[in-house]
């Protein structure tokens, strides 16, 4: 199930696996995202934090002398439970969306998305504004067939409201069983009232990569940054080159992202061996990391180019959209990416449970804060479902434009 916080290899860092993968944000449901972003406290403010103030105990004192359940069913936290209420607490005052404390349950089904070993509906989700927001649906799957969109922000799963929670527990509802139906209720920008979408849960199958011919103009469609999207996209550039074409249109909209190395390895078949692709600045005092090309240079000189970007476009695919912008190798069209830039670390810690905390953020070669500004498109084009082709099929007016501007770029 793509739905999860798919933690997108993006940018998370593990004590026991170095995956410099981009989780660069945004959480998918059975990819591989992730991404988070760092507190303002000082360590000093920091070690000063004491549980044993008077204001705490009073809190205490009233709640164990006056509180009463409203369900007979409900029954006191334990003393682990309040261990980690604490722990959540502490961590949840950073403000960062990314930077969570799980406990163990929740811990295992993180480990379980990473790996893909789930079943769901199969749609990447990720924080914006206080919100878990559907980044988009994958291609062909459930979601995308009961007609969750992107943009979609996630209010209720099976009518237990997720305002306040995290991605990665809103994932913890919609994930289960295979063939099981779950409810998701969603607010639509534009629309006065919320939607209930009934979806069967599946074994979700990523989509990678897929190639086009249209109108003398060659489309790569790349739906993920997965290990195996490198060698894929090779295979993708040298059909292109055999083609003899010399327009490509790489159309990374819905691309919520994936590993650094496959955004570093794709941007390189495009720059010079040596530019930067994407700096990094890790921790409190930013030191800046430049991931530079390698060099692959396959795309032939004279090839006009055209990246094709909406706002389910995050992570890796919003480093590549950057890096070749700000080379001026290739024209962004389409609108505003989805604006995902942060490096989480994933800790494991005692009792199965682990924290992901903010390291780093992105920042495209000409300067460009991911997270804060995403990628705006040297082309804008606002996506419409209401114009149809002759034969009555929906135009996909972004793909048309992307076409016209890479056959009249000089």
């Amino acid at each position: 199930m793509h739905d999860s916080n798919h933690v997108h290899h993006n940018g998370l860092h593990s004590k026991n696996f170095i995956i410099k993968s981009i989780f660069i944000g945004v959480l998918i449901f059975a990819i591989f995202i992730g991404g988070f972003l760092i507190g303002n406290a000082s360590k000093a403010e920091a070690e000063s934090v004491s549980y044993d103030t008077a204001l705490f105990q009073s809190v205490r004192q009233h709640l164990d002398k006056k509180f009463v359940f409203w369900k007979s069913s409900s029954t006191l936290p334990t003393a682990k439970e309040l261990e980690y209420g604490i722990i959540k607490g502490y961590v949840d005052s950073f403000k960062d969306p990314y930077t969570v404390f799980m406990p163990p349950q929740e811990a295992k089904s993180f480990a379980e998305n990473v790996r893909g070993s789930f079943g769901g509906v199969g749609m990447t989700v990720g924080m914006k504004d206080g919100n878990i927001v559907v980044i988009a649906p994958l291609k062909d799957s459930p979601a995308m067939k009961a007609g969750i969109k992107a943009g979609d922000v996630i209010t209720a799963v099976d009518k237990k409201n997720m305002v306040g929670l995290t991605s990665e527990e809103a994932v913890s509802y919609i994930r289960g069983e295979l063939d099981t139906e779950v409810t998701i209720t969603v607010a639509r920008q534009g629309e006065k009232e919320t939607k209930d979408i009934t979806i069967t849960r599946k074994e979700i199958k990523i989509p990678t990569i897929d190639t086009e011919k249209k109108d003398k103009v060659f489309i790569i469609r790349l739906y993920n940054f997965s290990s195996e999207s490198p060698k894929l996209f090779d295979t993708a550039i040298n059909e292109f080159i055999q083609s003899g074409l010399k327009h490509l249109v790489i159309d990374l909209r819905s691309n919520p992202g994936g590993y650094l190395e496959a955004a570093v390895t794709i941007s390189s078949h495009f720059l010079k061996e040596g530019q930067v692709v994407v700096s990094e600045k890790q921790g409190k005092q930013e030191a800046v990391l430049n991931h530079r090309s390698y060099g692959i240079r396959s795309v032939p000189a004279q090839t006009k180019v055209a990246v094709l970007v909406d706002g389910g476009s995050a992570s890796a695919s919003e480093i590549v959209a950057g890096a070749l912008k700000d080379h001026g190798v290739a024209t962004v069209v389409g609108v505003k990416t989805f604006g995902k830039g942060s490096v989480q670390e994933l800790i494991n810690l005692d009792e199965g449970a682990s924290i992901k905390v903010t390291v780093a953020k992105w920042f495209t070669p000409n300067g460009v804060n991911i997270s804060e500004h995403g990628i705006v498109p040297t082309v804008e084009v606002v996506a419409t479902t209401t114009l149809k082709a002759k034969d009555g099929s929906v135009r996909d007016i972004q793909l048309e434009k992307a076409i016209e501007v890479v056959k009249t770029t000089k």
